[in-house]
């Protein structure tokens, strides 16, 4: 296959550049939580409305991502994804000046909105570039840079969190430089048709794609969410929050970078059973930890599983979607993930105070092991029919 728009070399850094600033963008202040957690002490509810910091910029994402998919489609992918730089970095830095809970979620909330354009405009510029296994190789490599940027930017934000918990945010103001650089070397893509009208339902499977990337991320975001406050039973500071949250990013990259490898290898049903059941043993590890040295190491298979099936799932979703609906179809994807992170506190919360941190992880390792299984037999069952 070859290139369908021939993105010159600047272009194609750029985008790989913006990648790194969607999927970590609320978990950046992850090892800022327990102290932003006693400074909002007086404040009603603030063990909840703490969490929620880091998660309603996830529900932004979730619910901005579909009015992307259609300005993405109608008015273009260039501008969507200059405004969502240019948004992110006033929104993101902003929480450095604020000291007011409810004032932090709104400028939080205004992240969301700039991720859910970015996210949506790269992820329909590289369906527009690329086919065949150029696609799988350059969603592969987008989702390392991504993990890439959780590796660098969660340990610095746990280092710049010992400072003050609102150091973190500064780290948002690296989207100024790629705004810059996307100004100067993307140009839209020509469209074969102009995208109007409603377009119909969904089919059933684009519709179980966008579920299971849900459930994905709700499980996977207990590890900004959750861990920081089962690392302070182990006596971990901000900096070790930072650097072990870190780990799971770690794989992440490795995963993504095998992916396109794996991908002519196993069929995209047989990916996804792998994915979830190395999140399931990963999370089974942590949960039985003894040692921050245990944890990591359940957060390092958790993170391998990731790699696989995020951009496992994009390309399923890119080769279902028809040019002309191609952001609305896969902003559907983004909506799926960042909603899963948005829900994880909630759903996991009761599932903490009725059992605890850790026998939380410990039964979602095991629904998640099971659910593989399950999978794999029904995949197993299925393909034994077709033979006959």
């Amino acid at each position: 296959m070859t290139d369908t728009l021939a993105p010159t070399r600047r272009a194609r850094g750029t985008v790989l550049a913006a990648a790194p600033l969607t999927i970590m963008a609320a978990a950046i202040i992850a090892p800022s939580l327990p102290a932003m957690r006693e400074d909002f002490a007086d404040t009603p509810g603030s063990g909840l409305l703490v969490r929620l910091a880091l998660t309603v910029t996830s529900l932004a994402i979730a619910i901005s991502a579909p009015l992307s998919g259609i300005v993405a489609d109608r008015v273009g992918r260039r501008p969507l994804l200059l405004t969502g730089l240019g948004l992110y970095a006033v929104s993101g830095t902003a929480g450095f000046f604020v000291d007011d809970l409810y004032l932090l979620l709104i400028t939080r909330a205004g992240l969301g909105l700039a991720v859910g354009g970015i996210m949506t405009a790269v992820s329909t510029l590289i369906t527009d570039w690329f086919t065949g296994e150029r696609h799988a190789s350059f969603l592969g490599l987008q989702q390392a840079f991504a993990s890439l940027g959780g590796v660098v930017f969660l340990p610095l934000a746990g280092l710049l969190a010992t400072v003050s918990w609102h150091a973190p945010f500064w780290i948002y103001s690296v989207s100024a430089i790629v705004v810059v650089f996307a100004i100067v070397s993307l140009r839209e893509p020509e469209r074969n048709s102009p995208a109007v009208g409603g377009g119909g339902r969904l089919p059933a499977r684009v519709v179980g794609v966008y579920v299971l990337a849900l459930v994905v991320t709700l499980v996977f975001y207990m590890a900004p969410t959750q861990l920081p406050f089962l690392l302070q039973g182990f006596g971990s500071g901000p900096v070790v929050v930072g650097a072990v949250v870190a780990g799971s990013t770690l794989t992440g990259v490795v995963g993504a970078l095998t992916f396109p490898r794996l991908r002519r290898r196993l069929g995209p049903t047989a990916i996804t059973t792998v994915s979830v059941a190395l999140m399931g043993a990963g999370w089974l590890v942590i949960g039985t930890a003894g040692t921050v040295a245990q944890v990591v190491t359940g957060l390092l298979a958790g993170g391998l599983g990731v790699g696989f099936v995020v951009p496992n799932l994009n390309l399923l979703l890119a080769e279902s979607a028809d040019p002309a609906r191609r952001g609305r179809v896969l902003s559907g994807l983004v909506t799926g993930i960042f909603l899963g992170q948005f829900l994880s506190p909630l759903v996991v919360q009761p599932l903490v105070q009725g059992i605890g941190i850790a026998d939380a992880f410990t039964w979602t390792g095991i629904a998640l092991g099971a659910g593989a299984a399950l999978a794999a037999l029904l995949s197993n069952r299925n393909n034994g029919k077709e033979a006959r």
